[in-house]
């Protein structure tokens, strides 16, 4: 006997994917599963339960707040996790929920640019970019630029992690491994 997908979260994450043209296991650096950040935003759906199913913001202190279950936090959890996390906590009050949750709008994938490039900002990505990407969206590296000593700063919750970037090697032929995928929070700095 063939068990029913909870909360249809496998098939809605499936058809999702396919309708984006994107593998359902990518999305985040590296291939790994995409983590919840503050300022995105979620869909939480409840099946047969209109008023628990809601579009909600992740908060800057990473909680969202939904009926019953009141606070909960979302913010480094995939949405897998917070799906089951939320299924326990609804369980008190409803037998065998059923809850999917989708993120609709990722708004926490920020990187920062500064030095000498020709736009240096703040950038807000959709989706995974590599050094170049953001260096290509901060309008190139200036005529000053130190190309081969451009640090990624990355904070890992301790001690801010330093990666060298050389921005030569990454442009040579055969260095697409050069080419770093970021992370959010990131900060690529150019001397």
């Amino acid at each position: 006997m063939r068990r029913p997908l909870a909360g249809g979260v496998l098939l809605t994450a499936l058809l999702a994917a396919a309708v984006a043209g994107a593998e359902p296991s990518t999305g985040a650096p590296g291939g790994e599963a995409y983590r919840i950040g503050p300022e995105d935003t979620l869909q939480i759906a409840v099946w047969k339960n209109e008023a628990i199913s809601k579009t909600v913001p992740v908060r800057p202190d990473g909680m969202i707040s939904l009926p019953l279950v009141n606070d909960v936090r979302a913010a480094g959890l995939t949405p897998m996790e917070l799906r089951d996390q939320l299924a326990n906590k609804l369980a008190e009050y409803i037998p065998n929920p059923e809850v999917s949750v989708i993120v609709t709008d990722v708004r926490s994938f920020k990187v920062s640019v500064l030095g000498e490039v020709a736009k240096p900002a703040r950038y807000e990505l959709k989706s995974g970019a590599t050094v170049l990407d953001v260096l290509a969206l901060a309008g190139g590296l200036s005529e000053f630029a130190a190309r081969g000593r451009i640090v990624i700063l990355r904070p890992n919750g301790g001690p801010t992690k330093r990666i060298l970037f050389n921005y030569n090697k990454a442009t040579a032929a055969g260095g697409e491994n050069e080419n770093l995928p970021l992370h959010p929070g990131d900060i690529v700095l150019v001397p």
